[in-house]
């Protein structure tokens, strides 16, 4: 059976989602701190975002960036130099867009932003630097790209790989600088000048050999002013409070030298550092703003907070969502030909379902009073035996004590993903999530299993809706949702064998809305009468709908997905829990692992589900 083409904008953002995995991965075992991970084009320590600490640490910015029109010149080039200019830049990429990269190469830049910002985070006394800054605007962004390049310098010798990605990181930024023609104006190139040659003093690495020509004229200007300072920084680059003084004299040189510029070129009443000019600058050369947990926030990354406030979840029409039971979208005769098929792969695994729910039941179950013991020493006065206080004053064993037996007073939702990228792990899932609730129905715990995707693919009908009413701006979601029940509370684990192989049936996974997922299920465990809720997300990656990215904005609904989890977390009356087929969903979930059903048995990953089960019950 021929599976259906998963569209292209999904396959990008499903690979996308991944490389930042990895690059979490990296940032946090680096910075030793484990709750750093990514979300769309940020880095967040919790639920704060961190700084791009310097503009080539921020991969997704070279997007945005356009040419910026300034007039002055600090340095005149010298003209055999400027001639050899185009020649020595027409090998250099054109389009920003990372995509059109080399797969490796485009890894290889982003673990290099990881990687930077992991070294920051640990050699980097943030509360000192921040002290330390200047107030001046363009002083502070070279002391804060500084102050990079001395964190930068600190990688320790075994680890090779480190530095060679923060090298073609900073390459592939410089490019993207060039590329983007920034470079022709007189504050770019002294930008850049000062960049590439204080990295280059503070790493001892090369300047690259393309653009030495192109900086030539522009360091041999500067490097009177600074020549000092720059000399000074390797060597005291383990001290960050001797460092922050000749960083500082040359963070002071530099905006001094821009400001006479401006005002060589007759502009000093016209910019300024909060000009709308000054603000495309920080597209980037990104500014640091104090106030966050790790120092700063970026004006790019405040500016992007204050659209996701405003922002508000919509829906632009409901009329043709629906909630279905799964044995309606399969004929009976296929219906009972993948529970065959199911049943074999069960019986195949070799994981006994008995076995699974005393696990479960130990780790979901928790002391109840199930009688009492009569005729104790002490404890609670039996009024049924004080009658033989008075046949047998020595008698005193008139008390009792409560009986306690492990009892599972649990609700437990199952919510899959039933997105395209979902089928190619149903085959090892569909026995997993067969297994756990049978188990779970034998250790008395009542289970639902759910499902989510969509009518059709790239909006349907809702799609052409919005076309006729002329494509408003903004109009939220932009597809027909499709929940699904595979068993619900009321049924037990046999009445739903049938539902339950719908599971294997491939052309009902199409793309996936998660934010509003997660809220229907919750609001169905919600109606449960149980002393404990818990909700056990399996997914792949983050909710992907072409028709309401399109219309709206790439992360429109990774926002919602973490709004709502973020909000089920808060009110804790369920316990949500995430299990990502190999990919990490700690940037959705505060409680999740990772399975990798390619290369694990289905004893292993039914292990690590329980073993997020009972941290969920921890914490």
């Amino acid at each position: 059976m021929g599976a259906d083409p998963v569209p292209t904008i999904q396959a990008q953002v499903r690979r996308q989602q991944r490389l930042d995995a990895l690059c979490a991965a990296t940032l946090r075992a680096l910075s030793a701190r484990r709750e750093l991970h990514a979300c769309g084009p940020h880095w967040y320590a919790g639920d704060t975002a961190l700084p791009s600490f310097a503009p080539h640490l921020h991969p997704q910015s070279v997007q945005l960036v356009k040419p910026v029109p300034l007039a002055f010149v600090a340095a005149p080039l010298d003209p055999d130099v400027a001639g050899r200019l185009p020649q020595r830049l027409a090998a250099w990429p054109q389009s920003l867009d990372t995509a059109s990269l080399p797969d490796a190469a485009t890894v290889t830049s982003f673990r290099g932003a990881a990687d930077g910002i992991a070294l920051r985070l640990r050699f980097s006394d943030a509360q000192l630097h921040r002290h330390l800054r200047p107030e001046r605007a363009m002083a502070r962004r070279v002391f804060d790209v500084l102050e990079q390049y001395r964190a930068e310098s600190l990688v320790p010798a075994q680890w090779p790989g480190v530095r060679s990605n923060m090298s073609a990181r900073f390459a592939a930024w410089s490019h993207a600088f060039v590329a983007a023609r920034l470079h022709e104006s007189a504050q770019g190139l002294l930008l850049l000048t000062v960049a590439h040659i204080s990295r280059a003093r503070v790493t001892a690495e090369p300047v690259d050999e393309a653009l030495q020509d192109m900086l030539e004229a522009t360091r041999f200007g500067v490097a009177p002013h600074i020549g000092h300072a720059l000399a000074a920084l390797r060597r005291c680059r383990h001290d960050q409070a001797l460092y922050a003084q000749h960083a500082l004299a040359i963070a002071q040189v530099v905006a001094d030298l821009a400001d006479s510029a401006l005002q060589a070129a007759g502009k000093a009443d016209k910019v300024s550092p909060d000009d709308k000019e000054e603000d495309a600058w920080l597209q980037i050369w990104v500014d640091f703003e104090a106030g966050e947990e790790s120092g700063f926030a970026s004006a790019l990354q405040a500016r992007d907070a204050a659209q996701g406030q405003a922002h508000s979840y919509r829906v632009f029409s409901t009329r043709y969502d629906r909630e279905v039971r799964a044995t309606e979208l399969v004929r009976p005769a296929q219906l009972q030909e993948l529970r065959s098929h199911l049943d074999l792969s069960v019986r195949t695994s070799g994981v006994s379902a008995a076995r699974l729910a005393r696990r479960l039941q130990a780790v979901l179950a928790s002391p109840q009073i199930d009688g009492w013991e009569s005729a104790q020493d002490s404890g609670y006065v039996d009024g049924r035996r004080l009658a033989q206080l008075v046949a047998k004053p020595d008698e005193h064993r008139v008390f009792r004590l409560p009986q306690r037996a492990p009892r599972a007073d649990v609700a437990l939702s199952l919510l899959l993903d039933c997105s395209g990228s979902m089928k190619q792990h149903m085959d090892k899932l569909a026995p997993m999530v067969d297994l756990l609730t049978r188990a779970l129905d034998m250790a008395g715990v009542t289970t639902e299993l759910l499902g989510y995707t969509t009518n059709t693919w790239n909006g349907g009908r809702l799609l052409r809706d919005w076309r006729r009413a002329g494509k408003p701006a903004q109009p939220g979601r932009l597809n027909e949702l499709c929940h699904m029940v595979f068993k619900d509370s009321a049924q037990s684990w046999r009445r739903s064998k049938p539902g339950m192989a719908a599971l294997l049936k491939a052309d009902i996974f199409r793309e996936c809305v998660d934010g509003e997922a997660l809220r229907w299920a919750a609001e169905r465990l919600r109606a449960q009468d149980a002393q404990r809720r818990i909700l056990v997300v399996f997914s792949d990656g983050s909710p992907m709908d072409g028709a309401t990215v399109l219309a709206n904005d790439t992360h429109y609904l990774d926002r919602d997905l973490q709004h709502r989890a973020r909000q089920l977390e808060r009110e804790a009356l369920i316990e949500l829990c995430a299990v990502g087929l190999g990919l990490d969903l700690s940037a959705y979930f505060a409680r999740s692992t990772v399975l990798d059903l390619e290369n694990q048995t289905l004893t292993r990953a039914l292990g690590d589900v329980l073993a997020l089960l009972a941290r969920a019950r921890q914490q």
